[in-house]
Protein backbone atom coordinates (compact mmCIF):
# COMPACT_ATOMS: atom_id res chain seq x y z
CA UNK A 1 0.00 0.00 0.00
CA UNK A 2 1.60 3.43 -1.48
CA UNK A 3 0.67 6.28 0.98
CA UNK A 4 2.83 8.96 -1.27
CA UNK A 5 -0.09 11.61 -0.93
CA UNK A 6 0.55 11.80 2.83
CA UNK A 7 3.85 12.07 3.15
CA UNK A 8 3.16 14.67 0.23
CA UNK A 9 0.70 16.31 2.48
CA UNK A 10 3.03 16.44 5.58
CA UNK A 11 5.70 18.36 3.66
CA UNK A 12 3.60 20.58 2.44
CA UNK A 13 2.31 21.31 6.01
CA UNK A 14 6.11 21.93 6.85
CA UNK A 15 6.69 24.51 3.93
CA UNK A 16 3.58 26.14 5.77
CA UNK A 17 5.03 26.03 8.75
CA UNK A 18 8.37 27.17 7.79
CA UNK A 19 9.69 30.20 9.62
CA UNK A 20 11.28 31.81 7.11
CA UNK A 21 9.47 31.23 4.01
CA UNK A 22 6.25 29.63 4.94
CA UNK A 23 2.86 31.26 5.21
CA UNK A 24 2.19 34.19 7.87
CA UNK A 25 -1.09 33.00 9.23
CA UNK A 26 0.06 29.48 9.08
CA UNK A 27 2.88 30.50 11.55
CA UNK A 28 0.86 32.11 13.82
CA UNK A 29 -1.54 29.17 14.53
CA UNK A 30 -1.20 27.52 17.81
CA UNK A 31 -3.25 24.16 19.04
CA UNK A 32 -6.02 26.62 21.11
CA UNK A 33 -6.49 29.13 17.73
CA UNK A 34 -7.03 25.74 15.30
CA UNK A 35 -10.00 24.20 17.35
CA UNK A 36 -12.34 26.54 15.81
CA UNK A 37 -11.63 25.22 12.54
CA UNK A 38 -11.79 21.43 13.52
CA UNK A 39 -14.86 21.85 14.63
CA UNK A 40 -16.34 23.97 11.82
CA UNK A 41 -14.75 21.28 9.59
CA UNK A 42 -16.14 18.78 11.26
CA UNK A 43 -19.70 19.90 10.33
CA UNK A 44 -18.91 20.44 6.99
CA UNK A 45 -17.95 16.90 6.58
CA UNK A 46 -21.70 16.01 7.85
CA UNK A 47 -23.04 18.54 5.83
CA UNK A 48 -21.44 17.39 2.64
CA UNK A 49 -22.34 13.65 4.13
CA UNK A 50 -26.37 14.80 4.11
CA UNK A 51 -26.44 16.30 0.50
CA UNK A 52 -24.85 13.36 -0.61
CA UNK A 53 -22.40 14.54 -3.14
CA UNK A 54 -19.38 12.18 -3.05
CA UNK A 55 -16.68 15.04 -4.55
CA UNK A 56 -18.02 17.46 -1.77
CA UNK A 57 -17.41 14.66 0.61
CA UNK A 58 -13.70 13.78 -0.15
CA UNK A 59 -12.91 17.74 -0.42
CA UNK A 60 -14.30 17.67 3.30
CA UNK A 61 -12.76 15.01 4.34
CA UNK A 62 -9.62 16.42 2.94
CA UNK A 63 -9.81 19.62 4.71
CA UNK A 64 -10.90 17.74 8.26
CA UNK A 65 -7.72 15.20 7.66
CA UNK A 66 -5.32 18.44 7.19
CA UNK A 67 -6.73 19.98 10.34
CA UNK A 68 -5.20 16.54 11.99
CA UNK A 69 -1.98 17.05 10.12
CA UNK A 70 -1.68 20.89 11.14
CA UNK A 71 -1.36 19.36 14.98
CA UNK A 72 0.69 16.61 14.04
CA UNK A 73 2.70 19.50 13.10
CA UNK A 74 2.07 21.72 15.80
CA UNK A 75 3.06 18.42 18.08
CA UNK A 76 6.26 17.75 16.28
CA UNK A 77 7.72 21.52 16.42
CA UNK A 78 7.42 21.16 20.23
CA UNK A 79 8.96 17.59 20.69
CA UNK A 80 5.59 15.73 21.78
CA UNK A 81 4.39 13.81 19.32
CA UNK A 82 4.04 13.63 14.81
CA UNK A 83 1.82 12.13 12.58
CA UNK A 84 3.55 8.91 12.50
CA UNK A 85 2.66 8.50 16.33
CA UNK A 86 -0.78 9.57 15.99
CA UNK A 87 -1.58 7.24 13.51
CA UNK A 88 0.33 3.82 15.58
CA UNK A 89 -1.47 5.36 18.57
CA UNK A 90 -5.13 5.12 17.35
CA UNK A 91 -4.47 1.88 15.46
CA UNK A 92 -3.09 0.35 18.99
CA UNK A 93 -6.04 1.62 20.57
CA UNK A 94 -8.33 -0.07 17.97
CA UNK A 95 -6.72 -3.36 17.72
CA UNK A 96 -6.64 -3.07 21.87
CA UNK A 97 -10.52 -2.19 22.05
CA UNK A 98 -11.48 -5.02 19.22
CA UNK A 99 -10.30 -8.34 21.02
CA UNK A 100 -13.32 -9.72 18.89
CA UNK A 101 -11.78 -9.22 15.76
CA UNK A 102 -7.89 -9.20 16.45
CA UNK A 103 -7.66 -11.63 19.77
CA UNK A 104 -9.91 -14.93 20.38
CA UNK A 105 -12.74 -13.10 22.76
CA UNK A 106 -16.31 -13.84 21.17
CA UNK A 107 -19.58 -11.34 21.45
CA UNK A 108 -22.70 -12.06 20.00
CA UNK A 109 -24.12 -8.66 19.51
CA UNK A 110 -23.49 -5.07 19.16
CA UNK A 111 -24.26 -4.31 22.63
CA UNK A 112 -21.67 -7.24 23.71
CA UNK A 113 -19.43 -4.76 21.58
CA UNK A 114 -20.23 -1.75 23.02
CA UNK A 115 -19.71 -3.29 27.00
CA UNK A 116 -16.82 -4.37 25.94
CA UNK A 117 -15.19 -1.29 24.32
CA UNK A 118 -16.37 0.51 27.90
CA UNK A 119 -14.83 -1.77 30.14
CA UNK A 120 -11.26 -1.85 28.36
CA UNK A 121 -12.09 2.32 28.22
CA UNK A 122 -12.51 2.39 31.69
CA UNK A 123 -9.51 -0.38 32.44
CA UNK A 124 -7.31 2.33 30.21
CA UNK A 125 -8.13 4.92 32.51
CA UNK A 126 -7.23 2.83 35.28
CA UNK A 127 -4.04 1.98 33.82
CA UNK A 128 -3.21 5.72 33.28
CA UNK A 129 -4.15 6.13 37.05
CA UNK A 130 -7.15 8.71 35.53
CA UNK A 131 -10.22 7.31 37.91
CA UNK A 132 -10.20 10.33 40.59
CA UNK A 133 -13.54 10.96 38.90
CA UNK A 134 -15.95 7.96 39.85
CA UNK A 135 -18.67 9.53 38.13
CA UNK A 136 -21.44 8.40 35.74
CA UNK A 137 -21.00 11.62 33.58
CA UNK A 138 -17.01 11.64 33.72
CA UNK A 139 -15.19 12.41 30.91
CA UNK A 140 -17.78 14.01 28.55
CA UNK A 141 -16.23 17.13 27.04
CA UNK A 142 -17.00 20.04 28.16
CA UNK A 143 -16.41 21.30 24.69
CA UNK A 144 -18.84 19.15 22.60
CA UNK A 145 -21.33 20.83 21.08
CA UNK A 146 -24.23 21.76 23.65
CA UNK A 147 -26.74 19.84 22.03
CA UNK A 148 -23.99 16.93 21.18
CA UNK A 149 -23.51 16.80 25.55
CA UNK A 150 -26.99 17.05 26.44
CA UNK A 151 -27.58 13.99 24.60
CA UNK A 152 -24.73 12.35 25.86
CA UNK A 153 -24.99 12.71 29.58
CA UNK A 154 -29.00 12.03 29.17
CA UNK A 155 -28.04 8.63 27.72
CA UNK A 156 -25.12 8.06 30.48
CA UNK A 157 -27.95 8.61 33.31
CA UNK A 158 -30.59 6.37 31.54
CA UNK A 159 -28.01 3.39 31.61
CA UNK A 160 -27.82 3.52 35.24
CA UNK A 161 -31.71 3.60 35.37
CA UNK A 162 -32.30 7.68 36.17
CA UNK A 163 -34.81 8.29 33.24
CA UNK A 164 -38.40 7.96 32.56
CA UNK A 165 -39.59 4.70 31.40
CA UNK A 166 -42.74 6.24 29.63
CA UNK A 167 -43.10 9.47 27.13
CA UNK A 168 -45.72 11.07 28.93
CA UNK A 169 -43.61 12.44 31.83
CA UNK A 170 -40.86 13.60 29.30
CA UNK A 171 -43.93 15.93 27.43
CA UNK A 172 -44.98 16.94 30.92
CA UNK A 173 -41.37 17.86 31.65
CA UNK A 174 -41.10 20.31 28.72
CA UNK A 175 -45.02 21.79 29.14
CA UNK A 176 -43.36 22.64 32.56
CA UNK A 177 -40.39 24.42 31.70
CA UNK A 178 -42.27 26.53 28.49
CA UNK A 179 -44.28 27.80 31.55
CA UNK A 180 -41.76 28.51 33.57
CA UNK A 181 -39.48 30.19 30.34
CA UNK A 182 -43.15 32.15 30.03
CA UNK A 183 -42.65 32.90 33.56
CA UNK A 184 -39.53 34.42 34.08
CA UNK A 185 -40.38 36.26 30.37
CA UNK A 186 -43.09 38.03 31.99
CA UNK A 187 -41.29 39.00 35.19
CA UNK A 188 -40.76 42.92 35.30
CA UNK A 189 -37.95 43.72 35.67
CA UNK A 190 -36.68 40.41 34.04
CA UNK A 191 -34.05 38.78 34.89
CA UNK A 192 -31.89 37.91 31.96
CA UNK A 193 -29.97 35.13 33.72
CA UNK A 194 -32.51 33.15 35.40
CA UNK A 195 -34.68 33.84 31.56
CA UNK A 196 -31.57 32.32 29.86
CA UNK A 197 -31.54 29.52 32.71
CA UNK A 198 -34.91 28.29 31.97
CA UNK A 199 -34.91 28.44 28.19
CA UNK A 200 -31.49 25.97 29.15
CA UNK A 201 -33.63 23.78 30.70
CA UNK A 202 -36.45 23.82 28.08
CA UNK A 203 -33.60 22.92 25.48
CA UNK A 204 -32.73 20.29 27.54
CA UNK A 205 -35.99 19.15 28.02
CA UNK A 206 -36.52 18.93 23.70
CA UNK A 207 -33.21 17.03 23.97
CA UNK A 208 -34.98 14.27 25.98
CA UNK A 209 -37.85 13.80 24.11
CA UNK A 210 -36.11 13.18 20.58
CA UNK A 211 -33.50 10.89 22.46
CA UNK A 212 -37.21 9.23 23.94
CA UNK A 213 -38.06 9.14 20.09
CA UNK A 214 -35.18 7.74 19.54
CA UNK A 215 -34.18 11.01 16.91
CA UNK A 216 -30.80 12.56 16.64
CA UNK A 217 -32.00 15.92 18.00
CA UNK A 218 -28.79 17.02 16.16
CA UNK A 219 -29.82 15.88 13.07
CA UNK A 220 -33.39 16.64 13.17
CA UNK A 221 -31.98 20.47 14.05
CA UNK A 222 -29.81 20.46 11.15
CA UNK A 223 -32.71 19.36 8.82
CA UNK A 224 -35.44 22.24 10.13
CA UNK A 225 -32.54 24.66 9.52
CA UNK A 226 -32.32 23.65 5.82
CA UNK A 227 -35.96 23.11 5.67
CA UNK A 228 -36.57 27.21 6.86
CA UNK A 229 -33.52 28.48 4.90
CA UNK A 230 -35.34 26.56 1.92
CA UNK A 231 -38.79 28.37 2.77
CA UNK A 232 -37.16 31.70 3.34
CA UNK A 233 -35.41 31.72 0.30
CA UNK A 234 -38.67 31.14 -1.86
CA UNK A 235 -40.24 34.13 0.08
CA UNK A 236 -36.91 36.30 -1.34
CA UNK A 237 -37.94 34.94 -5.06
CA UNK A 238 -41.28 35.56 -4.48
CA UNK A 239 -40.78 38.88 -4.02
CA UNK A 240 -38.44 39.71 -6.00
CA UNK A 241 -39.95 38.73 -8.69
CA UNK A 242 -42.71 41.00 -7.51
CA UNK A 243 -40.30 44.18 -7.54
CA UNK A 244 -39.98 43.87 -4.04
CA UNK A 245 -37.47 42.81 -1.30
CA UNK A 246 -38.33 41.27 2.20
CA UNK A 247 -37.22 44.94 3.76
CA UNK A 248 -40.27 46.28 1.66
CA UNK A 249 -42.72 43.05 2.67
CA UNK A 250 -44.86 43.72 5.27
CA UNK A 251 -44.97 40.39 7.79
CA UNK A 252 -48.77 39.52 6.31
CA UNK A 253 -47.00 39.49 2.53
CA UNK A 254 -44.23 37.02 3.53
CA UNK A 255 -46.61 34.77 6.03
CA UNK A 256 -48.97 34.19 2.79
CA UNK A 257 -46.15 33.38 0.80
CA UNK A 258 -44.54 30.43 3.78
CA UNK A 259 -47.51 29.23 3.54
CA UNK A 260 -48.24 28.42 -0.29
CA UNK A 261 -44.46 27.37 -0.16
CA UNK A 262 -45.55 25.28 2.77
CA UNK A 263 -48.58 23.37 0.38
Amino acid sequence: MQFHNVSRLLWVMEQLRDPETGCPWDKQQSFATIVPYTIEEAYEVADAIEYGDMNDIKDELGDLLFQVVFYAQLGKEQDEFDFESIAGAVADKLIRRHPHVFADTNVNSTDEVKQNWEAIKQQEREDKGLTDDASVLANIPKGMAPLVRALKIQKRCAKVGFDWKELSPVVDKIKEEVEEVLEEANRNPQDHEALTSEVGDLMFAVVNLARHLNVDPEAALRATNNKFEKRFRAIETSLKEHGKSVQDATLEEMEAIWQQVKR
